[in-house]
Parts: C-alpha cells; structure tokens; sequence
C-alpha cells in the first residue's frame, strides 16, 4: 500500500494517509465497544433480513457470510434458522461478546476476528448463498472498498444475494462515509442492484438488494 496516497479529513486538518484512514476507522469501532454496544448493533435482527429468512419466497438455509457481525445478533439468528454461518468482524471486544452469545444461544456460527476487506487472510472460503452487511461497508476508507467487493464475488454462489444496510453519503461529516446504489452498482461487476429501499432514519440510509450473476 502506497502511505503517500491521502483523503481531506472532515475536520481540515492534514490529510490523512490510507494506513491512517484505516486505524481511525479501527479506533473509531473500538471506542464505541468499549462504552457498550454502539447505535447500530440494536440487540434486534432487522425485518428485512427477518423477510428473506422466514418470508413469503423466503430463502432456502444455505451458507451465509455476515461482513461486521457486531454482537452476533443476526448471526445467531441466522444459525437458529438453520444456516451455515460464517462471520468476520474487525473488533475483537465485540467477537468476544458475540461469541459469548452464540454459545448460550446454543449455535455454532464461525466468528472470525478480521477484516472484511481481507477476505484471503482467513478461513472465509465460499461459496455463499447470502451476505448480510449491517452498516460495515458505509464506514470503510474508500481505497478498501473494490477489495471488499472483490472478496464477496470470489465467494458468491451462482445467484447469491448480498442485502446491505448502509448510510447515505452526507449523512456524516466525514466525506468518505456512505454508500450510494451508484457506487455499488460500479463496484460490484457481475451483480445485479435489484433493490434500493431507502431507510427510516433521521439521516438518509438505504436497504440494498443485489444479486450474483
């Protein structure tokens, strides 16, 4: 990686390097852990995965990666429902806990302490049936995004769907967060973008739905 390659930093300080784009991000996950579960990690298992899994048309379990698993909530959840679950997670407090939780839930679900723009540096091998993404890819630096999109596609199965919860750009001051359905549908060649649905928050959040060629 290239330490002279830099973004502007929402407070106009000096422009951070990629390296510092990803310990700040790394910091930024750790100290909301450290004060409890932070805003995004509800304790509830959103409706819209609820709808793939037990829904009308609902998916057959199958294998499942969830990207930044938090607590385990949705993990377990899944498990409970009868998937192969695989999930990656960049803070370890916070695979510690869910860990914790899978085993009184009484579920196995692989829990991994990694980044999930580093799919190849642990034992993730697909294919997968289903990605679930709960707000992880909106907070990666920019310069990681093509190797996290990469990373999913190489483990996809044919006609594998990915949902993802992600914030709208501007809905923080730092102008590398969020995600747009423009930059998925760039990033992520072979996939179809079948469902944008925008969120019920205060700031702009969408629900997006593709799917692997």
């Amino acid at each position: 990686m290239d330490e002279a390659r830099t973004s502007p930093r929402p407070d106009g300080g000096r422009p951070r390097t990629e390296i510092e784009q990803e310990r700040a991000q790394r910091d930024y996950l750790e100290d909301f852990y450290r004060e409890g579960p932070p805003p995004w990690d509800t304790g509830v298992t959103p409706p819209e995965l609820v709808a793939l899994v037990e829904g009308d048309g609902a998916l057959p379990a199958g294998r499942a990666l969830e990207l930044g698993f938090g607590t385990g909530t949705n993990a377990v959840y899944l498990a409970r429902h009868g998937w192969d679950v695989v999930g990656v997670d960049l803070v370890e407090r916070a695979v510690e806990t869910a860990r914790v939780k899978a085993a009184e839930a009484g579920v196995t679900p692989r829990l991994l302490h990694a980044d999930a723009t580093r799919l190849d540096e642990v034992d993730a091998s697909g294919p997968f049936d289903l990605f679930f993404d709960l707000s992880c890819l909106c907070g990666i630096p920019p310069h990681r995004r093509d190797a996290y999109a990469a990373g999913l596609t190489r483990r996809a199965a044919p006609g594998a769907l990915l949902l993802m919860f992600g914030y709208g750009p501007g809905a923080f001051d730092d102008p590398t967060a969020g995600v747009s359905a423009e930059e998925l549908s760039t990033r992520f060649s072979g996939w179809e973008l079948i469902d944008t649905t925008p969120g019920t928050n205060p700031v702009p959040t969408f629900w997006f739905t593709l799917r692997r060629d």
